[in-house]
């Protein structure tokens, strides 16, 4: 049943709604129910909308602006429809004044950053933290008496030892370390880090020293100094590492700030972790002492390998004088390829890294991970020729044991002292 009044049939065809007219907008064909309020000029008379038909029971249509039609279409929507995804402005339009904003992609970006910075924030911190209490803190320069003045720069004293602590009955042989008692030190070396670059200087453990007086370590009694001459090394094999200090300061009067060392197992686990360090071996050479067989040329040394190269001197006509060069060429091979963002910005690498060999490394007590950072960037200056590595001075022999050259080492510590250009050679 039509519902129209006076038969009015609301078709396309007639003088109803949509484009059958002529005249009417897309919009009155696209939605015919809505309806068109009479406006000003506007001459017919037109029935109110059906209640079956309205598009919002009890709520009127909001007028509309005139899109340059006709006047007397003025207020009819033209070209929106309610209800739909019509319209521009940027908008999703509901019909209703309802809308869903564009995402704010400035926004989202600037949350991420600081999302990233605060996460890698924390993480550095828990790093630090973690990091630092793996440090053995236990040697005390405070007990080492008689001391140099402090000079410009900073030193570090660098051991590696023979200790075996922690290692099994099979490492020791795979490492072939033997299975001596206590500890000695395998290599020694002075690291000065100063403005015109790092200088490394080996001390042969077979160099010539007087013992001075001397505070024991544990006893704390004062051992005065009788001007017995011995190895190097047995300063350390005597009372430890304040006496292997006190040794060197008063041998050479140059005040050591710092003190590092690291035994058999820790050097090892430092090469493995980082998968190896890249050597080039100019002449071949073996060892059966050390365990060292290695070709010549360019070559990835692991762990054990890298032990053997470094502990071997019965191969090479200068015996300690030779292998001390080996020692700084690896040791400054190591410090060069872990110091690399490769290694540092990789925690899966980072983290063995740093486990393998703070978990075995003795410093000082005043030693700081800042501390440690800077000599291994130092070590790492060595490689890449802004620093210079060199041995001590040596002038002769006594009795097996190594004289150094006092002339040479006197303008040697000068300049460490001041900080100034090495231009001392081992020669």
């Amino acid at each position: 049943m039509n519902e129209w009044p006076n038969g009015w049939s609301g078709d396309r065809n007639g003088n109803g709604y949509g484009r059958g007219s002529g005249a009417d907008p897309e919009g009155a064909r696209a939605m015919p129910q809505v309806r068109r309020d009479a406006a000003p000029g506007y001459q017919r008379q037109e029935p109110p909308l059906p209640p079956s038909m309205s598009p919002r029971r009890g709520a009127t249509v909001p007028p509309q602006q005139s899109q340059g039609y006709d006047d007397a279409y003025d207020g009819y929507n033209t070209g929106q429809v309610y209800g739909g995804g019509g319209g521009g402005g940027g908008r999703y339009d509901d019909g209703y004044g309802g809308g869903r904003p564009r995402p704010r992609w400035g926004r989202r970006i600037k949350w991420t950053i600081i999302t990233v910075v605060v996460v890698l924030a924390v993480a550095s911190v828990a790093t630090y933290f973690w990091a630092d209490g793996k440090l053995r803190r236990q040697v005390d320069l405070s007990k080492v008496i008689d001391r140099p003045e402090t000079g410009d720069g900073t030193n570090y004293l660098i051991v590696g030892s023979d200790s075996r602590e922690g290692m099994s009955a099979e490492q020791k042989k795979k490492l072939h370390t033997g299975s001596a008692e206590g500890k000695r030190t395998d290599s020694m070396m002075i690291l000065h880090d100063g403005s015109n670059g790092p200088t490394l200087i080996s001390l042969p453990r077979d160099s010539d020293v007087e013992i001075p007086s001397f505070v024991g370590s544990d006893s704390g009694k004062k051992y005065p100094g009788t001007g017995r001459h011995t190895k190097l090394n047995a300063a350390y094999a005597e009372d430890g590492p304040e006496l292997l200090v006190r040794t060197v300061e008063a041998n050479t009067h140059l005040h050591i700030d710092h003190y590092v060392e690291i035994g058999f197992a820790g050097f090892a686990n430092i090469v493995d972790a980082i998968g190896g360090v890249e050597m080039d071996i100019p002449k071949a050479f073996k060892d059966k002492w050390s365990g060292a067989d290695f070709p010549a040329g360019k070559q990835t040394l692991n762990g054990q390998q890298a032990l053997a190269f470094v502990r071997t001197r019965h191969a090479f006509a200068g015996s300690d004088l030779d292998r001390t060069k080996n020692q700084q060429k690896f040791l400054s091979s190591l410090a060069g390829q872990t110091a690399t963002p490769g290694t540092v910005l990789n925690p899966f690498k980072l983290y063995p890294v740093m486990g393998a060999g703070l978990d075995t490394l003795i410093v000082d007590k005043d030693m700081s991970l800042w501390d440690l950072g800077e000599m291994f960037f130092a070590m790492k200056g060595v490689t890449s020729g802004d620093g210079k590595s060199m041995n001590m001075p040596v002038s002769g022999s006594t009795g097996g044991n190594l004289v150094w050259d006092k002339a040479k080492l006197q303008q040697l510590v000068q300049q460490l002292n001041n900080d100034e250009k090495v231009t001392v050679s081992s020669n």
